[in-house]
This record gives C-alpha cells, sequence and structure tokens, in this order.
C-alpha cells in the first residue's frame, strides 16, 4: 500500500510536472498507478451504482405490492418516487453497460422503448396471461415470455405515470397492477444479475442466493471471475483484458459508447425526424434527466468516483492529463458543455424534441465522444 500510494505521489507530482509543458514527453506509467485507478473505478463507481439500482428496484417492487394491496394516491406517489431513483442509478451506470449489461443482454431486456401499447392492451385483455402473471413465479413468467417491448423500466412507467405526473389512482386497476408487480420482479432479478455479476460475493447473500435459485448467469464467460475480478486482473492470466492499457480503454469505451447514443439515438432519432416516436421516458417526461444522468455516468467514470466518493489523483482524469494536458483539459469542458446543453434543452423533451437546444445538445454531445475516442488513442501505446 505504501509502494502504491508514493507511486500515486509521483504520477500527480508529474501530471502538475506536465501540464505546464505539453510539448514534453509523458512520464512512465506504472503498473502499479494503471490497477490504482481501475480499482477506484469499480469500487467507487461501478460497486456503488449497482447498488443502489438493486436495492431500489427491490423496494420497488415492495411499493407496487403495497399499491396493489391498498389503492390510494398516496401509494401512487410512493412508488413513482422510488422508481425515478432506481431509474437515476440505471441511468448512471450506463457508461458501463459493457461487462454484464451486454453479455447477458440486461440492457435491451429493462430499457427498451417505446412500449408497445398495442401488446399492452392485448395483455390486459388476455386473462390466462393476467392470471400466469399473477402468482409467485410472475417475476419469472414476465421475464421469459412478454418480450422486451412490454417489460423493463417503461413498462412500469406507463402504468404509474401520464404526461409527467403520478397517474391518478382512480385510472389504474387491479390487472395494472397485477403487470407492474410481475414486470417490476423481472427489473429487480435483472439489476440483482448486474450487481452480482460486478460485486462477486460481495453483494448481498440473499442476492447472490436469489441469482443462483434463478440459475442466472453472473460471471465471465461462464468461469470464476466476477466482472471486477475480470478488470482487475488484467494483463494477468485469465483475464479477458490482455494488458492493463485495454482496460483503461475500456473505461473510456464505455463513455464514447454512451455519449454518441445519448446525442445520436436518444435525442437524434425524434430531433432530425428519423424517428419521432423514439423518445425516452415519455410518460414520466424525465427524458433530459435521463440524458443529464448518463453523461454524469461518464463524469464519474472519467473523474475517479461517484460524488461523495472521488478521488481524482486515482482516475483517467489524472492518467490522461499526465499523457496530454490539453487534452484531458478539453475533455473535462466536454463533459460540462454536454450536461449544461442538455441542462438547457427545452422541456419536456417530449414535446420539444424539435426545438433547436436539442440539435445544440446533440453537437455536445458529438463533441464529447470525438474527445474522449482521442483519448482512447493517446493511451493506447502507454
Amino acid at each position: 500500500m505504501l509502494m502504491t500510494a508514493a507511486v500515486l505521489m509521483a504520477f500527480t507530482f508529474d501530471s502538475c510536472k506536465k501540464s505546464k509543458d505539453n510539448n514534453s514527453e509523458p512520464t512512465t506509467d506504472t503498473d502499479a498507478v494503471k490497477t490504482a485507478i481501475i480499482s477506484q473505478f469499480l469500487d467507487h463507481t461501478v460497486s456503488p451504482t449497482y447498488t443502489k439500482l438493486a436495492s431500489y428496484t427491490d423496494q420497488l417492487v415492495d411499493n407496487l405490492k403495497t399499491l396493489k394491496a391498498g389503492m390510494t394516491q398516496a401509494n401512487v406517489n410512493t412508488a413513482c418516487v422510488t422508481f425515478l431513483e432506481a431509474r437515476k442509478w440505471w441511468e448512471m451506470s450506463e457508461a458501463f453497460l459493457f461487462g454484464a449489461a451486454s453479455d447477458f443482454g440486461i440492457d435491451p431486456h429493462i430499457d427498451s422503448w417505446p412500449l408497445d401499447e398495442d401488446a399492452f392492451n392485448n395483455l390486459m385483455a388476455s386473462p390466462s396471461m393476467i392470471a400466469a402473471l399473477d402468482t409467485e413465479d410472475g417475476d419469472v413468467i414476465a421475464g421469459e415470455q412478454l418480450g422486451n417491448a412490454l417489460l423493463g423500466f417503461h413498462g412500469i412507467e406507463y402504468v404509474l405515470f401520464r404526461d409527467g405526473q403520478p397517474r391518478n389512482v382512480a385510472e389504474l386497476t387491479n390487472d395494472d397492477m397485477i403487470y407492474a408487480v410481475a414486470v417490476s420482479g423481472d427489473l429487480r432479478n435483472r439489476c440483482f444479475q448486474l450487481e452480482v455479476s460486478w460485486l462477486g460475493d460481495a453483494a448481498p447473500a440473499s442476492h447472490v442466493a436469489l441469482m443462483e435459485e434463478l440459475e442466472f448467469n453472473t460471471t465471465v464467460n461462464g468461469g470464476d471471475f466476477s466482472y471486477s475480478e475480470n478488470m482487475q486482473n488484467a494483463g494477468k492470466a485469465g483475464s479477458t483484458y490482455v494488458t492493463l492499457t485495454q482496460a483503461l480503454q475500456a473505461i473510456l469505451d464505455g463513455s464514447i459508447d454512451i455519449s454518441d447514443e445519448v446525442g445520436t439515438s436518444k435525442i437524434g432519432k425524434p430531433h432530425t425526424g428519423e424517428d419521432p416516436t423514439y423518445v425516452e421516458s415519455p410518460y414520466s417526461q424525465k427524458s433530459i434527466i435521463d440524458f443529464y444522468d448518463n453523461i454524469t455516468s461518464i463524469k464519474n467514470s472519467y473523474m475517479g468516483g461517484n460524488e461523495g466518493e472521488r478521488d481524482e489523483n486515482k482516475s483517467m482524469h489524472a492518467y490522461v492529463k499526465n499523457v496530454n494536458a490539453d487534452l484531458d483539459s478539453r475533455i473535462v469542458a466536454a463533459i460540462d458543455n454536454a450536461l449544461a446543453k442538455i441542462n438547457s434543452m427545452a422541456a419536456p423533451f417530449v414535446n420539444h424534441y424539435t426545438d433547436p437546444s436539442a440539435g445544440e445538445a446533440m453537437e455536445a454531445c458529438q463533441e464529447l465522444s470525438d474527445v474522449l475516442d482521442e483519448a482512447k488513442n493517446a493511451i493506447k501505446d502507454i
């Protein structure tokens, strides 16, 4: 530990020297520095994010069961608050969709949109399917039989929200609640899978036990490594990362992917007219918050941790700054600019997706993607 601390102190000092002279040769990095950055990313960005996500989706199941048993507006409002908290932590995980979220198809399973409203209406008109969902294994049946267009956050959102507000309890039916409870159970199961896949045995024992009961895979390629262990062991036998640098590049890759998705798809498809129906979170009208949280996930990944857990000395920010201080400054500025442009978009997005402010946010996201890609290339041979 003392050696690692000494290396990091030297790394920080060299970073300061480098910022004064962009034309000097970058200092030689050590494996200890790279390992410290990876550990900080895993322990203070990935782990707390997935822990919060698992906790809030578990709470959402309880809230929806309570609502089903007692149909009051207060219970609707409580479920909506929990839903938005769970949603926040999911959106703040999207800079690291690589790994379990993509390998196990969790991302499209729990976050596909738009909701297929025709399929929803057909489901509500099927007593046999509603009866199947209203059983102890309703969560499993939902996950196996409903399909992505009826699952996940947006199915629950459709039940709970209308026009950006908690839905009037008088509009809800018992069948709506049977569906919402089953789908929220499947959502919780998949978020537990994310948590256990990254945290391994550090995840709550009850969550690990549920994954075993459901026979969900939670290791890399079905092997012995959790996704955190796989990254921590970069450069060693058994890891899918041949070098430590590849692991650092994966952190940047995840950020590039979500910045590009926010700009070209989440904002771009409706704004350009490619697909006006492709509006995320239209019922709660929280699209802009979703976009903002996605860019926040990039900030957390790059700057060395979630807010309150950040250590910039053990971050991609410090690492890139040591290689090219000007490039790092442009990345930090691009993150802040993307956040600002998204925050300035005309709201709600579902009603204002053609507004020029959406185009400005698109451009800011593209600039962020481009500069992060520069960083990925800048560190490839170090």
